[in-house]
């Protein structure tokens, strides 16, 4: 028992690194919760700091889920790695080490599928960029992959994974909800690189 706790614990301390406030701080003197969104993750790092430090972040944030939902394995610890792997998510959105104010769960969400069904993490992967060039709307195509997720997993009738992706698809929505204003204000902005 104490073991499972300590992973726990440990995949919500992974997630909350905040990749985005490290690699602003570090590399570029720039603090990117004072800029664009006020987000630590890897899309308002991109609009703020660039594509390569964009990519850093959202590599970095996807990681952290990877290597979390792994930790029940590292530990040896019977836990589902799904488990871990929302904690780690907590972690990014909630971090202790940066105020509570974090990313949209999007990039860790997909680590943790990366780790423990990556046909899905590969599907929804397709199926973001497919809407990101479709509609230009990062966070609209961050909410369809999230459906596609629970989609995927009602299809395959995986129990423990529709739980966690459903759990992970309405965090990410919630987490978008006032990109959902803004899209039907038509305010939101849009990416221009595709």
């Amino acid at each position: 028992m104490v073991q499972i706790i300590l992973v726990l614990i440990i995949a919500y301390l992974l997630g909350s690194i905040p990749s985005g406030l490290i690699i602003g701080k570090t590399f570029y003197k720039t603090d990117i919760r004072q800029h664009g969104s006020g987000n630590l993750g890897g899309t308002n790092t991109f609009r703020t700091l660039g594509v390569k430090a964009g990519i850093a972040v959202t590599l970095a944030d996807i990681l952290k889920g990877t290597l979390a939902a792994s930790l029940p394995y590292l530990f040896h610890v019977d836990i589902n790695p799904l488990l871990a792997g929302v904690l780690a998510v907590i972690g990014h959105t909630y971090p202790i080490f940066a105020g509570f104010r974090g990313g949209k769960a999007v990039a860790t969400s997909g680590g943790v599928l990366l780790l423990c069904a990556p046909f899905m993490f590969i599907t929804v992967f397709v199926v973001f960029f497919l809407s990101l060039y479709i509609t230009k709307y990062v966070s609209l195509s961050s909410m369809i992959a999230g459906i596609c997720a629970v989609i995927y997993a009602l299809v395959i009738w995986n129990v423990p994974l529709l739980i966690a992706v459903t759990l992970l698809a309405s965090f990410v929505i919630y987490r978008h909800r006032a990109n959902i204003k803004r899209i039907i204000n038509k305010t939101e902005p849009k990416i221009k690189w595709l």
